[in-house]
Formats: structure tokens, C-alpha cells, sequence
């Protein structure tokens, strides 16, 4: 009982934290991986999301398809679905990332990628305390997995 308490009371405290608190620390996605000698035809996508007490901490990964016209439409067969990222406290985040292996375009042609994850805060009964949508950005540091290190960026093009 006093267990729930405790957690009640600190879930009552984080919503009680002025959105900028929390916004200091917003979660980020990256292109960090983008059709290279190692890893030809793929394109990697991380995430990066602060810890919220209490809460488990989901990202889903996606890839979307810039068309001709400029606009961006969702790869059905690029969804990693919600990935478990752990648990952070509210001072410190988490990371986790998902590459997607594609079928190399046509002679001639060039395609375009950019990631969007989806964030979320968690409950331990699996309510959804909170929930972010990103689509990717460059020059972000820490990105584990990158190749080459380091990499971080936008959006991949992949031509053939």
C-alpha cells in the first residue's frame, strides 16, 4: 500500500512539472546509418527519449518514403512495432534503434528515406502516460551504432 502510494505520489509530481521541464530533455530520432559499405541497402534509425519516473519506456520505429512531389508516405513493410527501451529516471535518457534492410532501387532511380519514431511513457499496467512523435534530425551526438561512427543525419538517399 504505501509502495502504491510512493508511485501515485511521484506520477502526481512529474504531471505537475511545467511542459518545459520536460521539453528540455525532448526526445530525438536520427538517421544513423544510411546505405553504407557494411551495411549496403539499409538505413538505421535511433531514438533518444528522457526517463519519466515510473515508466517503461517504448519506441517504434518507422521509415517513410519521400515521393516525387516532396511529400513523405509510410513504408507498410518498415515498422519495427513498439521496441521495450528499459526504464530511465527522470534525470537521464535511453536510447535504442532499428535498421531496415530494402530492396535497392531500380538502375537510375534515387530514393529517399526519413525515420519517425514513436515515444512512449508507459505505465506498469500499460497505460499510456505520454506520447511523442519525431521525425528524424541531424547532427545529434551519442549515437551508438552509427556507421560510419558518428553519423547522424536527416534523411538517406539510396540510389542505385
Amino acid at each position: 500500500m504505501a509502495l502504491r502510494r510512493t508511485f501515485l505520489c511521484a506520477l502526481a509530481c512529474v504531471a505537475a512539472l511545467p511542459a518545459t521541464a520536460f521539453a528540455a530533455r525532448s526526445p530525438w530520432s536520427t538517421v544513423n546509418v544510411c546505405d553504407t559499405a557494411a551495411n549496403p541497402d539499409t538505413v538505421g534509425v535511433r531514438g533518444s527519449m528522457p526517463g519519466l519516473a515510473g515508466a517503461a519506456l517504448f519506441m517504434r520505429f518507422q521509415l517513410q518514403l519521400q515521393r516525387a512531389d516532396g511529400s513523405w508516405r509510410a513504408l507498410d513493410s518498415a515498422d519495427s512495432g513498439f521496441i521495450a527501451a528499459g526504464r530511465a529516471r527522470a534525470r537521464f535518457t535511453k536510447q535504442a534503434g532499428h535498421s531496415f534492410t530494402l530492396t535497392p532501387p531500380p538502375a537510375g532511380q534515387v530514393y529517399t528515406f526519413r525515420g519517425l519514431v514513436t515515444f512512449e511513457w508507459r505505465a506498469k499496467d500499460g497505460t499510456v502516460l505520454r506520447r511523442a512523435r519525431r521525425v528524424t534530425t541531424g547532427n545529434h551526438r551519442s549515437t551508438a551504432g552509427a556507421d560510419p561512427a558518428g553519423f547522424s543525419a536527416a534523411e538517406c538517399t539510396i540510389t542505385a
